[in-house]
């Protein structure tokens, strides 16, 4: 027998569904800003589905990239062109415009620290207040000069000294601990990416560590909780996000890239960018072949002479190139994150994503310079996607749409870090910027 409501029920009804409209998430719309290509997806509220927690995207977008040299900014008119050429034709495809986009970037010079904080509680609940406090005083301990935060991460809470926390809510305790993460990039590449995208006629929304979103869209859960590291190889920056127990704990970066590769492949065949790019996605490899003495490659010469002929070579040149560049990068990553202290638990397996990882060999490298398990990442749980945007060069784009829709919830929004630091005020070269966010948090919670 069908039931019909009650007014009071109705009015429950109608307020809920106002609400549930008031809170309806935006469009989101990513761009990942790499050396190689400028990406941009973007997705409707209802893209998301929390029921298998799969995506779908509403339009995609790429071009070549322009302006952008070892993972920052050298031209701002070629690189907010090329943005806003990226921005276009997702919105065509989406059917939509966008005004606002969050940036990944695998450059600025990505560091990150990890700090704790400790508040007493008393005789009650732990609340939402406790929790801001304990965040307040782990951010006031940290001083990041010329250096801007663009992720505040809690890595887990504690109560009264247990540790293992996921959320501390409505427990009951004497003291309450919290250890943070606080990703930064260098203020002054933070405010040209601001102007980049300003000059593209859009509002920056957030900025991203690409390492991190990329991990997002590449890591199962069982990877996150028992340990990672998520590689990202991109055309001007190789940088890796560490997990463990579920949680990001460390973030490096080295400023070399995919498009290192392919100037060494220039000048050691003394061939054009372009046909050097060609060469190393056409028979470019890092390993050993069979038949590579015997197998000739041709380049086109540099130059416009017509009656250069084209550069001949034997394959194992070309594979004596690109083998110490990937080697020599993936080392220097490495000896990076074992000086960084980070924790990386014995058992933890490597995942490969960015466009340069796509490269014949590089797996196989990765396993003998890290000696642990080595798979190729690309974006899942976007399962519409085509077959030429679902691959490892595009899993930082799809990682902020995951981060968009799944979290992990952040301590300070990116809103938060990105309005309060875009507002034309005179910079104090003494200011801190994660103690305004302390006190942006003080101001608003």
């Amino acid at each position: 027998m069908l039931k019909l409501a009650t007014k009071p029920e109705a009015k429950k009804d109608a307020r809920e569904g106002l609400k549930a409209a008031l809170v309806r998430p935006p469009v989101v719309a990513a761009v990942d800003l790499g050396a190689a290509k400028v990406t941009c997806f973007i997705m409707k509220p209802d893209g998301v589905r929390r029921g298998d927690r799969t995506l779908t995207t509403a339009g995609v977008g790429y071009v070549q990239s322009r302006g952008v040299k070892g993972g920052a900014i050298v031209n701002l008119d070629e690189a907010s062109d090329a943005i806003a050429q990226a921005v276009e034709r997702a919105e065509t495809v989406a059917g939509l415009s966008v005004q606002g986009v969050t940036v990944a970037t695998g450059g600025g010079q990505l560091s990150s620290h990890r700090v704790a904080g400790r508040v007493s509680i008393g005789a009650r609940p732990i609340g939402d207040n406790d929790l801001v406090r304990a965040i307040q005083h782990a951010l006031a301990q940290i001083k990041l000069p010329g250096r801007r935060a663009v992720h505040i991460l809690p890595v887990g809470w504690s109560v009264d000294g247990q540790g293992g926390v996921k959320d501390p809510r409505a427990m009951f305790g004497r003291i309450l601990g919290v250890e943070l993460l606080v990703v930064s990039i260098a203020e002054s590449i933070f405010h040209t990416l601001g102007a980049c995208v300003e000059r593209a006629h859009l509002q920056l929304e957030g900025v991203v560590a690409a390492p991190f979103v990329s991990a997002l869209a590449a890591l199962e859960e069982d990877e996150m909780d028992l340990g990672s590291v998520c590689i990202d190889m991109g055309g001007g920056s190789t940088s890796a996000a560490v997990f463990n127990q579920g949680s990001l704990v460390h973030v490096e970066t080295v400023p070399v890239g995919g498009h290192h590769v392919t100037q060494d492949i220039a000048r050691g065949l003394s061939t054009s960018i372009a046909g050097a790019e060609r060469i190393k996605t056409l028979h470019g490899s890092a390993i050993a072949s069979a038949n590579e003495d015997r197998e000739m490659i041709e380049a086109p010469p540099r130059g416009d002479d017509p009656g250069a002929g084209p550069v001949v070579a034997p394959r194992s040149l070309l594979k004596g190139i690109i083998a110490p560049r990937v080697e020599e990068t993936l080392e220097l990553l490495r000896d990076r994150l074992k000086a960084s202290g980070a924790p990386i638990e014995p058992g933890a397996g490597l995942v490969l994503t960015g466009g340069a990882s796509q490269l014949a060999g590089v797996r196989e490298v990765a396993v003998r310079v890290f000696d642990r398990p080595v798979r190729l990442g690309r974006p899942r749980r976007v399962p519409h996607l085509a077959d030429a945007a679902s691959g490892p060069a595009f899993t930082a784009a799809a990682g902020v749409l995951h981060r968009a829709a799944f979290g992990p919830r952040e301590a300070v929004s990116s809103k938060a870090l990105t309005s309060a630091k875009l507002k034309r005020e005179p910079l104090d070269p003494r200011a801190n910027p994660v103690a305004k966010a302390a006190a942006w948090l003080r101001e608003n919670l």
